[in-house]
Parts: C-alpha cells; sequence; structure tokens
C-alpha cells in the first residue's frame, strides 16, 4: 500500500506546513492531497499529522514516515540520475586488459586525458599474463582489450588504432649490430627474450622466424620491458619489441635496434570491445582519445586502415 507518491507527499507537508502549499508543490488539487493523505492513515490505523496545529505538526508515524523519505528519495533520484545517463552513454564500465606490456607507454596518457572529461566513467587495469583476454571480454567479465592478435570470436568488434614496427633489441656491442637489417636465420644460435605469452601470438615468431622455417637456439621470459631491456644490454638474449617501447633505450645508448627482415615487421594494434558497447558515446569518446594521444605521444607509427570490424 506505501507508494512513492505518500513519501513525496509527507516530505512536501513537512517542508510546507501546510495542504494548499503541498498540493501546490506536487502539482494535485487540495482535495485529491487531502483524500490520498487520509487514505493512508486509514490504512494503516495510524495518524500523521496534527490538523489543529499551526503550522500543523507530524505525529511519531509521520515522522517515521517523512524518515524513510529522507532515505529513499535522494536513493531514487541518484538511480534515475545514473539511468538517464547510462542511456545518454556518460556513465559505464571500462575494464582493460592489455596484451602488450609495453603498451601502458601510450595507454596510461590516453587514460589520463580521457579521466577529467568522463568522470563517471569506472576505469581499471586487469592483469592479463594468465588471463585468456579476448574470451573474458565475450564474457563481460572485461570491457576492452588491447591486442595484435584479433580471433574471429562472436560478438566483439575490432578497433583499429595504429600500426607500428617490431625491431630487434640488442646489446650496443652486439655482434649482430654490425648488419644494418637480421635476418631470420640469424637469430638461429641467439636467445630470444619475450613476454610471457604463447609463441603463436607474437609476431616475431607468426611472421618472421616461422614463415622462414627458423627457431631460436632458446626462449627465455620476462614479465616487465625492463628486465627484458636488463637481459638484452647485458648480451644475455636479443628481443623483438614495439619501436616505441625501445626507442628511450636506443637514444640512451643503453641499446641498439634493428629492423626484421628485409621489409621490416610490422603489427597492427587493436582495441577489441563488445560490439554491442561499440558505439556507447563512452567508448567511442575512448576510442578517440586512445588514437591521438598515441599519434602525439608515439614516434614512427601509421594509420591502419579499417578493414571488417566485427566478427
Amino acid at each position: 500500500m506505501l507508494d512513492l507518491k505518500h513519501l513525496k507527499t509527507i516530505r512536501a507537508l513537512s517542508e510546507t506546513g501546510s495542504l494548499t502549499r503541498a498540493a501546490e508543490q506536487l502539482h494535485v488539487t487540495q482535495s485529491a492531497l487531502s483524500h490520498q493523505v487520509r487514505d493512508l492513515e486509514d490504512w494503516f490505523g495510524v495518524q500523521l499529522f496534527l490538523r489543529k496545529s499551526r503550522p500543523f505538526r507530524l505525529t511519531p508515524a509521520g515522522e517515521r514516515l517523512l524518515a524513510t523519505a529522507a532515505t529513499v528519495l535522494p536513493e531514487l533520484c541518484d538511480a534515475e540520475s545514473a539511468l538517464f545517463q547510462l542511456g545518454k552513454g556518460r556513465r559505464g564500465r571500462l575494464h582493460m586488459a592489455i596484451e602488450c606490456h609495453s603498451c601502458y607507454l601510450w595507454l596510461i596518457p590516453s587514460v589520463n586525458a580521457y579521466r577529467p572529461n568522463w568522470p563517471d566513467v569506472e576505469l581499471d587495469f586487469v592483469g592479463h599474463w594468465h588471463l585468456d583476454a579476448l574470451p573474458a571480454l565475450a564474457r563481460s567479465e572485461l570491457d576492452l582489450v588491447v591486442t595484435s592478435d584479433p580471433q574471429p570470436i562472436s560478438g566483439l568488434t575490432y578497433e583499429p588504432l595504429f600500426s607500428f614496427e617490431i625491431l630487434l633489441g640488442l646489446a650496443p656491442d652486439h655482434p649482430l649490430c654490425v648488419h644494418r637489417r637480421v635476418q631470420a636465420s640469424q637469430l638461429q644460435d641467439q636467445t630470444l627474450i619475450t613476454y610471457p605469452v604463447a609463441p603463436e601470438r607474437l609476431e616475431v615468431f607468426r611472421r618472421f622466424l616461422w614463415p622462414a622455417g627458423c627457431e631460436a637456439a632458446a626462449v627465455r621470459t620476462a614479465e616487465m620491458t625492463m628486465m627484458i631491456v636488463q637481459l638484452v644490454a647485458s648480451q644475455r638474449g636479443v628481443a623483438a619489441l614495439p619501436s616505441w617501447a625501445l626507442r628511450e633505450y636506443t637514444e640512451s645508448g643503453l641499446l641498439a635496434a634493428r629492423p626484421l627482415g628485409t621489409a621490416g615487421v610490422w603489427s597492427n594494434l587493436y582495441a577489441a570491445v563488445r560490439t554491442e558497447d561499440y558505439d556507447s558515446p563512452f567508448m567511442q569518446a575512448f576510442l578517440a582519445t586512445v588514437r591521438e594521444t598515441s599519434f602525439k605521444t608515439l614516434a614512427d607509427i601509421k594509420a591502419v586502415q579499417p578493414a571488417n570490424k566485427s566478427t
């Protein structure tokens, strides 16, 4: 029997102190409001206010109902506002996984540029080394995955971000530095240091070594880009990394870098999102911010021409 209109009525009565002014505030007639209050009192067998007092005063039952109104109505207002914001695409969740640790070099500046304009979007990063990120995205456990290895999973859309070159990082005095370019066969006696992901997800294997029928002498993994750099600098091996990840180390002289193969190895980077979320204003704004910030932050990247986005 208790309804939201009753909570709004008791609040209006408390604020105005009279049936007439409460009715005006609620845009109903005084007669209709009086009947509403009387019906409520009859239903519960209580009196809500003392009618003969000027201004009238709430009874203990009226005070109890007013306390409920003070709790429920603001929460209802917040819920309505949130629903309108969601409907307009101003609110949402962006839990992200990145299938490239060095991507943080440009993704963090992108997030920092995005956050002030979209404060009601919940942003978070989810660890990815042991997470099968794209299936998790399809299951709604994630909201965006940065990947260079799109998979044909129903319900996912891949938005091209940019294209980048993969270079071979070497110690400055490494014997391979005498070559302008490194060929696949020249890695057959080298230790290749990679992030701890399956080889089939790494471009250096898929598009450089394996097509040439070659394998590295050994493979060693490290989770952090800095750890990989330190291992390479101490001649523990070589590493194929994005050009942006190597730039600060080559400019400081800590490492040298060489292109892979005659034409070089280039990779496309994508933002994978659920197709149902793709057109949301907050998602479109984030993708636009990533592209804009990346081209401001990174050197030697190129635009990717969109192909078929949806799978």
